[in-house]
This record gives C-alpha cells, structure tokens and sequence, in this order.
C-alpha cells in the first residue's frame, strides 16, 4: 500500500496520480508513487516498465540500475520491474532509441516540463 506525500498531486493526463510500484518499492520519497518536490533534483517522476535495452542503456551511461545495492536498499531491477525515472534521463534513453513504456496514469505531471504530452502517449504501456 502506498502513503501518498501529495495527496492533490495529478497525473501527465491531468487525473489523480497513481501509484508505480511498491514491488520494487519506487519514488523519490520511496512510497511507490512518482511524486516531487523540491528537493527531488533528478524529477523522478516517469512511471517507466523496464526493459533489457534500457537497463544496458542506463548502465552504459554510468547508472546501473541492474546491480543490487543492499546498503541502501536497492534490489536492483529487472526486465519488467516499474520505477520512478528521472524525466531528463528517459528522455536522454528516447533520444537514444532506448527509452522504457510509460505508465501515463503513474507518471506525475511535472513530467511535462521535459517531455511533451504527445511523446509520453506515443510511448504508453
């Protein structure tokens, strides 16, 4: 179950923002949901489905969210996994051709400073 920080905080199509994942428990504030504030410099607020290109992506340009990091409570993730991504970085991963699925409804709405809405919907999961 997630605790929301925010609870009027909306989504990229303007509803209420759901929550990403709490299996790996996600978010900057780690609730599970793709929340903000700020304090939160990285936006980590795309809601993204992981895929095998896009973790060697992330790898390849210095941040491997692959490797478990039990010291401060990162599983690590897998294929398939959804976590709060930074928009810069998903949008540097498009720009690269290797950028996740979005999950619209979880992806908060400071998003769409970075990313328009056209190129989220274009990449939906």
């Amino acid at each position: 179950m997630t605790t929301r920080r925010d609870p009027a905080a909306r989504n990229v199509l303007g509803g209420e923002l759901k929550a990403c994942s709490t299996q790996p428990l996600t978010g900057f504030f780690r609730n599970g949901c793709c929340e903000t504030d700020h304090n939160d410099f990285g936006l980590h607020t795309v809601c993204a489905v992981m895929t095998a290109e896009f973790l060697a992506y992330s790898r390849s340009v210095g941040n491997d969210l692959s490797t478990p990091m039990p010291e401060v409570m990162f599983p690590g993730l897998k294929p398939g996994d959804r976590w709060c991504l930074c928009a810069p970085r998903w949008k540097e991963a498009l720009d690269a051709g290797a950028a996740p699925k979005v999950v619209l409804e979880a992806t908060h709405e400071e998003t769409l400073a970075i990313v328009p809405l056209g190129v989220l919907k274009d990449h939906a999961a």
